[in-house]
């Protein structure tokens, strides 16, 4: 589970900006094509603060979704699903979004 690496990365950068004021909020977003489990860095999130400035910390996250753009036809449009097929029915497409992994926002008390 990759998730606790990634989850303790952002709770270790987020208490090194913060020089350990006592956050309250802190807000992610992780793209749907990003590989990470919105629900796992939820569980882990709570193990991870615990004795840290972060603890109680409420966790909010976005979830875009993935977006292509086709090759063949310059359409831009979302991914309704993890198989990277324009509406066209090209399947020359790049990924232009859903990909990140973002610390969006901390709020501290």
């Amino acid at each position: 589970m990759h998730e606790l690496s990634i989850t303790q990365s952002v709770v270790d950068t987020i208490a090194e900006a913060t020089g350990g004021a006592t956050v309250l909020e802190v807000r992610l977003e992780i793209g749907r094509l990003s590989g990470v489990v919105p629900d796992s860095v939820r569980f882990c999130f709570e193990l991870v603060c615990a004795g840290t400035a972060l603890a109680g910390a409420d966790l909010d996250i976005v979830e875009p979704p993935g977006v292509i753009r086709c090759r063949d036809c310059a359409r831009v449009s979302e991914l309704p699903d993890a198989f990277p097929l324009c509406p066209c029915g090209s399947a020359d497409v790049e990924v232009v979004g859903g990909r990140q992994l973002k610390i969006k926002s901390v709020e501290v008390a």
